[in-house]
């Protein structure tokens, strides 16, 4: 049985006509909401003195004044959504109402069902407010989620929430989303948001690690006018902005424990309680939930409720790492140098096989996030035909993470596992050094740009040195192969 339309929230009814007032007051109630009324200006004003109102249906002309006075003095708070009644007379005390704050007005008389609509859109209205405070600092939403190859399981995987979701329309079950920073967990939740059957409604985003402690509760779940100090009004919460849609919550792990246990009952029975508030209100909602940190060891160690965990893990998905995901990270890579070219205005540049390498080799700490930092670096300061992202030169190499040979650089003829990649140890079946003395040329001279005087210094030899290397072998007799007079031992500084 779906809720009552008004169900949790509190009108009040400022009318001088008791049949009329009644009238509206059982109307109210049986759409589900909690009603009080005045019959004057000053019983009014004692109501909102005592409690915050969601909604107020205002007469404009009352035996003490006129209604459109308590909007002048902001009686019922910015949070109060005021609709005004009048006869067809007062249309013109309507259009001042509407330029005082008031969100709709009603020619009397009018059928319960033109309230309802009215309360309806004013519902509405605040939540879009609310929404607008927690709007994504971007113009719009970055939807576009690279996948590749090795995030292709876990795009069949959302494909199957994605149907599960069509079918069953409301009270979606949660979704949990886990990866390290940087991973794209955010623009993951706004791809599931506006690929389900919920696009249209308002997407809600919160940082859970952002919002103090103390004001976590009333952030989510709202609060009362008076529920604490600083309350002077009404105000919803994120849950209720996020009706009908999705609310993200990113580092859920950061939430208060006692929160925590809200949260649950919240997600387990679709309703929420403001915080000083005696009503519970029906809020379909679709969790989205997203942490860095592993929450089974969170659950082990006291830091996450194990209930709400387990709440949360129906839909799980695990986002690997960038340094896991192979030669995507050079696919990625000239995708994101497609996007950030053309938002900074900057013509789109290869990649160098030297920067290919350092792409490949790097350990991308801040993954995705961090990938796209770096190629904006490039992009602005970097004046060469070819992207080289020489900010990466002598950074940690991942852990393992085997060097992409370039086209001008040999591969690894060493028959064994890559002596660049981290913890090489030599195998049994024997190591060439010469194979590995030429590619670390071919890497110093793909570093500095094929200058043979810069390759030379970084490796401690001499251009003559590098030369010798690099010349062909021309056979000129039986017992000299190197074919340029001279053994390498001549012409090879000390200790080479």
């Amino acid at each position: 049985m779906p809720p009552s339309p008004l169900a949790g929230l509190t009108v009040l009814v400022v009318d001088d006509e008791p049949l009329l007032r009644r009238h509206i007051v059982a109307s109210l109630e049986r759409l589900g909401a909690d009603v009080a009324s005045a019959d004057s200006l000053a019983a009014a004003r004692r109501h909102a003195a005592q409690a915050g109102f969601d909604f107020v249906l205002l007469d404009v002309h009352l035996p003490d004044g006129l209604g459109t006075d308590l909007l002048k003095e902001k009686t019922f708070g910015a949070s109060a959504g005021v609709v005004v009644m009048t006869a067809e007379s007062g249309v013109k005390g309507a259009v001042e109402a509407i330029k005082l704050g008031a969100i709709d007005y009603l020619p009397k008389p009018f059928e319960p069902e033109a309230l309802a609509l009215s309360l309806a859109r004013g519902r509405r209205s605040r939540q879009a407010a609310r929404a607008e405070e927690h709007r994504h600092a971007a113009a719009a939403p970055d939807l576009n989620f690279f996948f590749g190859d090795a995030l292709g399981p876990l795009h069949a995987q959302l494909d199957r929430i994605l149907l599960a979701d069509r079918r069953l329309g409301s009270n979606l079950p949660p979704v949990l989303l886990l990866g390290e920073t940087g991973t794209g967990k955010t623009t993951l939740a706004r791809w599931l948001h506006q690929k389900g059957p919920r696009a249209t409604e308002p997407l809600i985003e919160a940082n859970c690690s952002a919002i103090p402690d103390s004001l976590a509760e009333s952030e989510l779940f709202g609060h009362e006018k008076g529920a604490f100090t600083d309350a002077r009004s009404a105000r919803i919460g994120l849950f209720e902005a996020a009706a009908g849609g999705t609310l993200f919550l990113d580092e859920i792990n950061s939430l208060p424990l006692p929160l925590q246990g809200k949260l649950l009952a919240a997600i387990e029975e679709n309703r929420i309680r403001r915080v000083g508030g005696n009503h519970q209100i029906p809020v379909d909602a679709r969790v989205i939930a997203a942490s860095n940190r592993d929450l089974r060891r969170e659950v082990a160690e006291g830091r996450f409720r194990e209930d709400l965990y387990h709440r949360l893990d129906l839909y799980r998905i695990a986002i690997q790492p960038l340094r896991e995901r192979g030669p995507d990270i050079l696919r990625l890579a000239q995708h994101l140098i497609q996007r950030i070219a053309q938002r900074q205005r900057l013509p789109a540049r290869p990649i160098s096989p030297a920067g290919q390498r350092r792409l490949a080799s790097y350990a991308w700490p801040g993954n995705v996030r961090e990938l796209a930092h770096e190629i904006e670096r490039a992009i602005v300061f970097e004046d060469s035909p070819e992207l080289g992202f020489l900010s990466l030169m002598g950074a940690a190499p991942a852990h393992p993470a085997p060097a992409i040979p370039a086209a001008t650089t040999p591969p690894n003829t060493t028959h064994g596992p890559d002596w660049l990649a981290h913890g090489f140890r030599f195998p049994d079946s024997g190591f060439s050094l010469e194979d590995a003395i030429l590619r670390l040329i071919h890497l110093a001279l793909d570093q500095t740009g094929q200058n043979v005087s810069k390759a030379a210094r970084l490796l401690g030899v001499s251009r003559d040195y590098l030369r010798y290397r690099l010349a062909p072998p021309k056979l000129h007799g039986a017992g000299d192969v190197h074919g340029m007079g001279e053994s390498p031992q001549e012409t090879a500084p000390p200790g080479t």
